[in-house]
């Protein structure tokens, strides 16, 4: 078993699959069978089971057996602290491109590197 040293380093690995994120996206309307979580997808239930487990080792999904049936549920906690984390970034990237903006729009007339680039039918100093 793979052992992360968080749990965010889970949730990103489970998230970079793209059949573990139709999974997910699947959970979000509700409770699944293993069965039908697989129907989508040329695999067999093994190989569902297996993408299941990287997502259950994430936090992201709880399993519970009824019988012979395994259910799935999403559980959206952790996905909320991967959200959390991205939004730090969110908000770097944003401070950065505005700031680029009021550079851009601004510019300094000393430094010929912060206007806009001529007009192409306008000749070049």
């Amino acid at each position: 078993m793979i052992e992360y040293p968080s749990r965010l380093d889970g949730v990103f690995h489970a998230l970079s699959d793209p059949t573990r994120r139709a999974m997910l996206a699947a959970l979000a309307g509700g409770e699944r069978s293993v069965g039908e979580l697989a129907a989508p997808f040329d695999m067999s239930l093994a190989a569902a089971s297996k993408h299941i487990r990287t997502l259950e080792r994430a936090g992201l999904v709880r399993r519970t057996v009824q019988g012979r049936t395994h259910r799935c549920a999403l559980d959206p906690g952790p996905l909320a602290e991967a959200d959390a984390w991205l939004r730090r970034y969110a908000r770097f990237w944003s401070a950065r491109l505005d700031a680029l903006e009021s550079l851009l729009r601004d510019g300094d007339p000393d430094d010929p590197a912060t206007l806009p680039p001529n007009d192409p039918g306008e000749p070049e100093p």
